[in-house]
């Protein structure tokens, strides 16, 4: 049982009600790594095998990708260690990937295997086994960091009201978003004002926001629509163009405090609070919205080019 993969030993070490499990296995990359002289300057082999126990969801009943923990979150936690610096041991390697895998609240117990594959004819590695210590978890995750990277992801979120959308220079500020190195995701207005009233009603205008956003990837494929957590949150790290439909993350907050869409631009600064943005970028808005953290900048409607002048 010693050498089994991860996946057997987490099954059989198990006690109480069995728990999920997603797992990466045969994840190979070429690293610079080892402590001995003949390993400086060289890269060579090295697999990861990964399994993360998570707690139990609904996901197969609602088939939603945010009740899940991603396999990103694995491959990531990986990436991350090897882009930190150069290790001497394996075992600082597998100590860095686990901690990063049993961030997520729903992680419970992971078990990480990193091994050697060209040092001798077979294999040879380590394997460790972590459990997360519970903390209070957070709604909606803020856009996963890295850990151990050199830099996490800090995306921007832009607002571009109908006025600005719908005018003569909508093309340029499209080719301005699209050119900014700074991750984004641009939110956007429905065509026509939406009221503040029932419930039907703020679905209804959260729906004509929706229908906007298809509209624009529908005359500008350079950008695709993103409405849940997960896919927010991996077209972030991707460097895709998104715009957001809000529907879905919007009407998951309980209470009456939720976004509405008679106010696209406080929706916009919703969302860049839920998802740790640094930045909030607003272009005609009739209002100026608080954006929690993230620092406001109002840019001239006639100014496009203004967006590259933020960093």
């Amino acid at each position: 049982m010693a050498f089994e993969l991860p996946h057997v030993r987490a099954s059989a070490s198990h006690s109480g009600p069995p728990l999920d499990r997603i797992s990466v296995r045969d994840y190979v990359r070429d690293i610079e790594i080892g402590a001995f002289r003949t390993e400086r300057g060289v890269t060579q082999r090295v697999r990861f095998n990964v399994v993360l126990e998570v707690m139990h969801n609904a996901a197969a009943e609602s088939d939603d990708v945010d009740q899940v923990v991603s396999y990103d979150m694995i491959t990531e936690a990986i990436e991350a260690a090897l882009a930190a610096d150069r290790l001497n041991l394996l075992e600082t390697l597998a100590e860095r990937v686990a901690a990063a895998c049993l961030i997520d609240p729903q992680s419970v117990r992971v078990f990480v295997r990193v091994e050697k594959l060209d040092r001798i004819p077979g294999a040879l590695g380590v394997e460790i086994v972590r459990a997360r210590v519970p903390k209070a978890a957070p709604r909606i995750r803020p856009v996963r960091e890295l850990a151990g990277a050199a830099q996490a992801v800090r995306p921007a979120v832009i607002y571009l009201d109908r006025e600005v959308l719908g005018g003569a220079g909508a093309a340029r500020w499209l080719d301005a978003i699209t050119g900014w190195h700074k991750p984004n995701v641009l939110c956007i207005a429905a065509p026509e004002p939406q009221p503040a009233a029932t419930e039907a009603q703020q679905m209804i205008g959260l729906l004509a926001i929706e229908a906007a956003a298809w509209a624009l990837t529908d005359r500008d494929p350079r950008f695709s629509v993103v409405a849940s957590r997960t896919e927010l949150d991996w077209s972030l790290k991707s460097g895709r163009h998104t715009v957001w439909a809000p529907r879905r993350m919007a009407t998951a907050r309980a209470g009456g405090d939720r976004p509405d869409a008679s106010d696209p631009a406080g929706l916009a600064a919703w969302l860049a609070a839920e998802i740790g943005a640094d930045l909030l970028v607003t272009v005609g808005a009739a209002a100026a919205p608080e954006g929690g953290a993230a620092a406001l900048r109002r840019l001239d409607p006639a100014r496009p080019e203004a967006l590259a002048d933020l960093g």
